[in-house]
């Protein structure tokens, strides 16, 4: 009786099976439901290279299965983990690929994981990633901002507190070579953070807020609310000091920012908001502006109508909203003061 010949899948059931081949039979063996939620933790890559492993596998014997869920389970007990990581992806080809060819996969993996994450960081709002830096090591912010875009980083910089940007900056300039270790684990984290939790992303703005509606208050709310705050979130008011910009903190622009800034504000504006300021603020004010400009300024604040407090506070904001505007567009920068600064009533 002739027999037909055995499928090749069948005629290769003892063969030994490479490192990407036992975990794609593991994750065969476990079905779709078990092996999607693992799928989700691998690179790209790492999938691409499994599924072709898989598509080629054909048969494995039931001893073979036997033995590859035993050398997993032996790899749990002894506390080891199935993550999806350069590292396990290395030693899962070792042994099948040569070293240098090996070496040549890892470090296209390496690139196109890093300008998956840097070139999708570029996507988040710029406050979004002030309040988050504000609240890392002003190191993680330097490496952090270090990696993203030059044009980018400026414009998160603009939303700092002076004394962090001072810091980070300073540590940018002396940057020592960076682990692979400590580079992947903050590239996973911003992937965790903003990548993959939108809406965790979608609410993380809430220091920007909540300082753009401070900014909107006069200078008696302002400090009843942040007192208030202090009693029970005194980190926050920290972040939300850094990022308030009142009409008070106008005398602490530079001289070049100040000129900036009033040649694009209408005189009887100025002259509105300047009401009720005492001289010396007024002198700060009144020396960034040209020689004639200034003199029509003095004339009206010396010989003018009493204004209403409510007209005079509203000049003052449009005048603040004005500096913000021009900060984020980067025509001026706004310098915050720290704590001890007084401000000029």
């Amino acid at each position: 009786m002739n027999f037909a010949a055995p499928p090749p899948a069948l005629r290769s059931t003892h063969r030994e099976l490479a490192p990407v081949d036992q975990v794609a039979t593991l994750l065969l063996a476990m079905g779709k439901p078990a092996a999607g939620r693992l799928l989700k933790y691998f690179e790209p890559d790492e999938i691409k290279r499994i599924t072709r492993s898989a598509s080629k596998l054909g048969m494995v014997s039931p001893d073979q299965l036997d033995d590859v869920v035993e050398t997993f389970s032996e790899e749990f007990a002894g506390g080891a983990s199935l993550v999806g990581t350069v590292q396990e992806v290395e030693k899962l080809l070792t042994g099948l690929l040569p070293a240098d060819q090996i070496a040549d996969i890892l470090a296209e993996v390496r690139g196109n994981a890093n300008r998956s994450v840097w070139e999708r960081m570029a996507t988040v709002q710029e406050s979004v990633l002030a309040s988050y830096l504000v609240k890392e090591h002003p190191q993680t912010a330097a490496l952090i901002l270090s990696r993203i875009k030059p044009a980018i980083a400026a414009k998160v910089m603009g939303h700092l507190p002076l004394p962090l940007r001072n810091t980070v900056m300073r540590r940018m300039l002396s940057f020592k070579p960076v682990v692979d270790e400590v580079m992947q684990t903050v590239e996973r984290t911003l992937h965790e953070d903003f990548l993959i939790n939108g809406s965790r992303n979608a609410g993380a703005d809430t220091h920007a807020k909540m300082a753009d509606i401070i900014n909107k208050m006069d200078r008696q709310q302002m400090d009843e609310a942040l007192t208030s705050l202090a009693e029970a979130r005194p980190k926050s008011v920290e972040i939300l000091k850094g990022l308030l910009f009142t009409f008070d903190d106008i005398v602490k622009l530079q001289p070049r920012a100040r000129t900036t800034l009033f040649d694009a504000v209408p005189n009887d504006r100025l002259v509105l908001a300047l009401k009720g300021t005492d001289a010396e603020f007024r002198t700060v004010v009144l020396s960034a502006l040209s020689a004639r400009v200034r003199r029509m300024v003095e004339h009206e604040l010396n010989g003018g109508d009493p204004a209403a407090q409510r007209d005079v506070m509203e000049a003052r904001r449009s005048i603040t909203d004005l500096a913000m505007d021009m900060a984020g567009r980067g025509e001026i920068e706004i310098n915050p003061g720290g704590e001890d600064d007084a401000l000029i009533r």
